[in-house]
């Protein structure tokens, strides 16, 4: 594709085996649609080796490149390490707080990646004050959010896309109870993708009763691609040199 790049993407397919082959045909005309398709996080139901073979089988050996992301539920066994060892000895790049450059066509594009964490947004946030529960909490996202700053900049590319699980924006949290959403993002997210020039896109999961569309107060387009949001088995966004997403 010329000056642009097709990014597909989902999130929270929580794939185990009563699911195994719900995205699979969609999946293999992939190729023509898309130059690379990013993961959201959520891969799995428990996060256990045997639910990452179960999104090896479903997300390997695709046409295009694939990047993911883990999501709290690829964490919940404390078998995180084995889950993304799983994925990438299926050809999946799995990042945290670590990015990859893809050629497409002719741009560089550049993938940067973190779970992230929770928080809370501006007005509606934790404070790194009191219990040490509470600071530690609080101090987790922002820590994350600081590496993954870092991790975009370092990137040599001349597209950028940040990829979490959790939200950077409360907008495209909407439809979420508002008593959750410091559990569902932080600002702490946007504020790492707006301190880097040349983020075209950012994408997460994490949020299945959100809404699709947002952007960061820097101006960054967001997109909640979870798959209760996209009903679908990807979106596919389209991405130039100037920055501008539109449909494809």
């Amino acid at each position: 594709m010329i000056g642009g790049v097709r990014v597909a993407a989902v999130g929270d397919v929580h794939l185990d085996a009563d699911v195994l082959g719900r995205y699979r045909p969609a999946l293999e005309h992939l190729g023509g649609k898309a130059d690379v398709l990013l993961l959201a996080g959520d891969l799995t139901r428990h996060g256990t080796p045997e639910e990452a073979h179960c999104v090896a089988r479903e997300f390997g050996g695709l046409p295009v490149p694939v990047v993911a992301v883990l999501g709290n539920h690829d964490y919940h066994s404390d078998q995180q390490d084995a889950v993304s060892a799983v994925l990438r000895d299926a050809g999946l790049a799995v990042l945290e707080c670590t990015g990859t450059v893809l050629t497409c066509g002719d741009l560089r594009v550049g993938i940067a990646g973190t779970k992230g964490f929770g928080g809370g947004f501006a007005g509606a946030c934790a404070s790194e004050f009191g219990e040490p529960e509470m600071k530690a909490f609080t101090r987790h996202g922002r820590e994350l959010a600081a590496q993954f700053a870092e991790s975009l900049a370092a990137l040599d590319c001349e597209v950028r896309i940040a990829l979490t699980h959790y939200s950077p924006v409360p907008e495209t949290l909407l439809g979420e109870p508002l008593e959750i959403y410091p559990f569902l993002g932080s600002y702490h997210l946007a504020q790492a993708i707006d301190t880097v020039p040349g983020v075209g896109l950012a994408v997460h999961g994490h949020a299945h009763g959100g809404s699709e569309r947002g952007t960061t107060p820097g101006g960054v387009p967001v997109r909640n691609v979870a798959h209760p949001v996209i009903k679908q088995a990807y979106n596919v966004y389209q991405l130039s040199m100037s920055s501008v997403l539109t449909p494809a």
